[in-house]
């Protein structure tokens, strides 16, 4: 008898209260195979939908789920929706929820997961992150629904691509200069009209900015580990990881 997959993730590194629970899947575990290759956990990217299916009723059971996570249609917008109003197909790249036992998720393969929650541990939210999502109100509508002052905001930033190899144009670095005051710092040029771009550090920039202090991140570049995660940059055919956060009863 074939033994089943074993799904492995990033736990979210940071002090969070002890009913919140937060991670990053990797590409490990999983039935698909191909480019999609592992625990491909979107819909949308071609590959076949019984086998994502079975893809996420594996984490459901690895995980304990309480419930389905609420899967957005992503689409690089400044949406972001209570998940008590998620209908299927819902356009959003970002949600929040007070309910305990309601699963937030993102789906990503290079962009910047942001899961929030508040020490309280009665508001959490995920958020997508590629660079537009970044320069959008997104991240400031989230950091408003913690219902908190921002000192008692924590922040965990997920696997994402990092500056070494995600080179830029002008256009972004137009888009982002502004975001915050460090915005620049961000960007590293490496020739003409190009620049290497920290996602991490512009969102870091634009939480400071709001008064958080209290943020994390996991340290894996998913371009540069190809064993473990996806990346859309790398092979642009490919499969999507999730970040979930949720309340715990």
């Amino acid at each position: 008898m074939k033994a089943e997959p074993v799904i492995q993730c990033v736990q979210a590194n940071w002090p969070a209260p002890a009913n919140v629970r937060a991670l990053s899947t990797t590409r490990l575990g999983g039935y698909s195979t191909g480019p999609y290759a592992g625990l491909n956990l979107a819909m949308h990217v071609g590959d076949d939908a019984d086998t994502v299916a079975r893809n996420r009723e594996r984490l459901a059971a690895t995980l304990k789920l309480p419930s389905s996570p609420i899967w957005l249609k992503q689409v690089h917008g400044e949406r972001l929706i209570d998940a008590a109003e998620w209908q299927d197909g819902l356009s959003a790249d970002a949600c929040y929820t007070g309910k305990p036992d309601t699963v937030c998720a993102i789906l990503t393969a290079d962009c910047l997961p942001l899961l929030l929650c508040n020490e309280a541990g009665t508001r959490v939210a995920a958020i997508h992150l590629g660079w537009r999502g970044i320069c959008s109100s997104l991240i400031t509508q989230a950091i408003k629904r913690m219902e908190s002052a921002p000192s008692g905001i924590l922040a965990w930033i997920g696997p994402h691509i990092h500056a070494e190899s995600y080179e830029v144009g002008a256009d972004v670095l137009a888009a982002a200069s502004g975001v915050s005051a460090t915005a620049m710092d961000a960007f590293t040029p490496t020739r003409e009209d190009r620049w290497l771009l920290s996602m991490s550090a512009l969102v870091t920039g634009v939480l400071k900015e709001h008064g958080l202090a209290k943020i994390y991140m996991a340290d894996s570049c998913v371009y540069r580990d190809s064993q473990r995660f996806y990346s859309y940059r790398r092979e642009h055919h490919t499969g999507r990881m999730a970040s979930l956060i949720w309340m715990e009863t």
